[in-house]
């Protein structure tokens, strides 16, 4: 048995692990264009606002493959398949025959139509070594002008913002982070950040880049300019599935998969950033681009890869977010359709402890929270929403700064603190 696993990331560093322990025998190759253990890629910005070393981000040891007996096809992405001849073909011209097959790409960074996007020092942030580029270039760089509000978006502004650089932020919503809160968390977000020395600038987008060989400014769609001489781009990001198919492996945002984790293509499976799997609370499929997510998945694909049936139950989208003394998190529907019926929203803010807390009901079964401030309670809220528990006809007991609802989980759920005492959040 030969298994090729497509994506050196933490979907498919779990399931190669996943693997070798299932089937200590057979064959694995993995294909990724990074080469070197696998690393914490959330964390990436933390390494670019200078609290902590690049060390840090492993999240296996250097002998990693060679322990496993794992075959490292490295510094060259996927450029073809064929599920017919049972074949994977990259860029430089290698071709490896599988007998199944991994597909955890992950994502690539969204890009934007911006004229002069070559020039020096605009970045994308999305790999190690691309920040690595970004810490080079600190050292001659004053103001940073960064694209977008959302999570890559963000984490990088507030990044360089530490770092003691004039930062931008220019996002076309009305609020960071728009995707994963609501306007109220994101006024309160926007309004920490802007006490911190952040500019946010809502509503527009580049049209231009300016400068000679290095960036000098941006030219807005507005007529205006904003003057910077470090640019990242962080307008979300695209699973990684160009190379896959279509004719062969359905596909739509990402790579349809079922239970199993197996596409549409016999022997084929799909795990972490690039699958669409089908989203708990949303009930159709979704790609829910989470560091968790992407290790369950791995280790689902990999069981059923070994002939050992496994059922994935689905995603759930979460974030926890620090921003400065200000801790936010959010899990399932944040921004629910106005139309669905049955669906309620409580939400109580307190201007004078900082504190919010919305709640998003589907019948009696919570369907999605935002908490900003007091997240303790996060990681119950969230298996509440897992196991479908009926929760509650009265808002005023589950709007109570006070109100425990561990008491509501039944006893075969679990939970999960989203920070421990004295632990920083960390992004999802």
């Amino acid at each position: 048995m030969h298994y090729v696993l497509i994506g050196s990331g933490v979907a498919g560093a779990t399931a190669a692990e996943t693997l070798r322990r299932l089937d200590p025998q057979s064959r694995i190759s993995m294909i990724g264009d990074e080469s070197g253990p696998p690393y914490c890629r959330p964390m990436i910005s933390l390494l670019l606002e200078g609290s902590i070393s690049e060390r840090a981000l492993a999240i296996k040891s250097a002998d990693f493959y060679e322990t496993r007996r794992i075959d490292p096809v490295f510094g060259t992405r996927v450029r073809g398949i064929d599920t017919h001849a049972r074949q994977v073909t990259t860029q430089d011209g290698r071709e490896l025959a599988y007998d199944r097959l991994l597909i955890a790409s992950g994502a690539d960074p969204r890009p934007v139509k911006a004229k002069n996007r070559e020039l020096a020092n605009i970045f994308y942030m999305r790999t190690r070594s691309q920040v690595k580029d970004m810490l080079a270039a600190l050292p001659k760089a004053g103001s940073a002008l960064v694209l977008g509000g959302g999570l890559v978006g963000f984490k990088a502004a507030y990044a360089l913002l530490r770092r003691g650089l004039a930062v931008t932020m220019l996002i076309r919503s009305q609020h960071p982070l728009s995707m994963q809160v609501d306007a109220a968390a994101g006024r309160m977000i926007r309004d920490v950040l802007e006490e911190h020395g952040l500019c946010v600038q809502v509503g527009a987008d580049v049209e231009a880049f300016e400068g000679d060989t290095r960036v000098r400014g941006a030219l807005l769609d507005d007529g205006s300019r904003i003057a910077c001489d470090l640019v990242v781009i962080g307008k979300g990001v695209i699973p990684a599935r160009d190379f896959v198919p279509a004719h062969q492996i359905e596909v739509d945002a990402g790579i349809r998969v079922d239970s199993r984790m197996q596409t549409t293509a016999p022997d084929v499976f799909a795990a972490g950033d690039v699958a669409e799997t089908m989203d708990l609370v949303r009930r159709r499929p979704w790609v829910n681009a989470l560091w968790p997510e992407a290790v369950s998945q791995g280790e689902a694909a990999a069981r059923n890869m070994a002939g050992m049936p496994f059922s994935y139950r689905g995603s759930l989208s979460r974030n926890v977010i620090r921003v400065f003394d200000t801790d936010i998190m959010t899990a399932g529907l944040v921004n629910p359709p106005e139309d669905e019926p049955g669906i309620r929203v409580l939400a109580e803010e307190d201007p004078r402890r900082g504190t919010y807390r919305k709640l998003v009901l589907r019948g009696e079964a919570l369907a999605g929270f935002v908490l900003v401030n007091r997240i303790e309670q996060g990681g119950i809220l969230a298996s509440l929403i897992r196991s479908k528990t009926p929760v509650s006809t009265d808002p005023r007991r589950l709007l109570r700064p006070d109100f425990n609802f561990a008491q509501l989980l039944p006893a075969s759920a679990g939970t999960q603190s989203p920070a421990g005492p004295g632990k920083r959040p960390v992004f999802f």
